[in-house]
């Protein structure tokens, strides 16, 4: 009975085998396909970064063009040619307050209205050419100079 047994046995592992052969074989081509495709991703994955680190270079190579305006600045000519100064209403407000003066007191150096330093300093509206050189003017005052023009006025 041991003959018969050993046979059986080695019967069983050889079919074992044969049907094992094709679903292995099957895997070993989907295996190898798939290896295939990843390595072709990996090489574009490559090509694909190299090409972005070439444009960012690129990119931070390139100076803008046209620098954006602020929101609350306008500018205006001076009397040498291509200099141009900006108009803020932070500036302005800041400017104020250095001197320490009032609104009103502003205005009347900059002989404008109480209301148009406001509007000024709040942004709503840009002053026109003649007030932006006396604007530009009072920048230069210091506490002494503005509290003596207005002791004049």
């Amino acid at each position: 009975m041991n003959v018969l047994t050993n046979a059986l046995k080695s019967e069983i592992a050889r079919v074992a085998r044969k049907e094992l052969k094709d679903e292995l074989l099957a895997l070993r081509k989907t295996t190898t396909a798939q290896r295939a495709e990843i390595a072709a991703l990996k090489r574009e994955f490559k090509a694909l970064r190299a090409l972005l680190k070439a444009n960012e270079k690129a990119v931070k190579a390139v100076k803008p063009t046209a620098p954006t305006p602020a929101p609350k600045a306008a500018t205006i000519e001076r009397k040498k040619p291509g200099r141009k100064v900006g108009f803020s209403a932070e500036a302005l407000a800041a400017q104020r307050a250095h001197l320490g003066l009032t609104q009103a007191q502003m205005a009347q150096l900059l002989e404008a209205s109480t209301l148009s330093v406001y509007k000024w300093e709040s942004g709503k509206v840009q002053p026109r050419a003649a007030q932006l050189e006396r604007i530009l003017a009072l920048r230069k005052l210091g506490k002494r100079e503005a509290a003596a023009r207005l002791a004049q006025a």
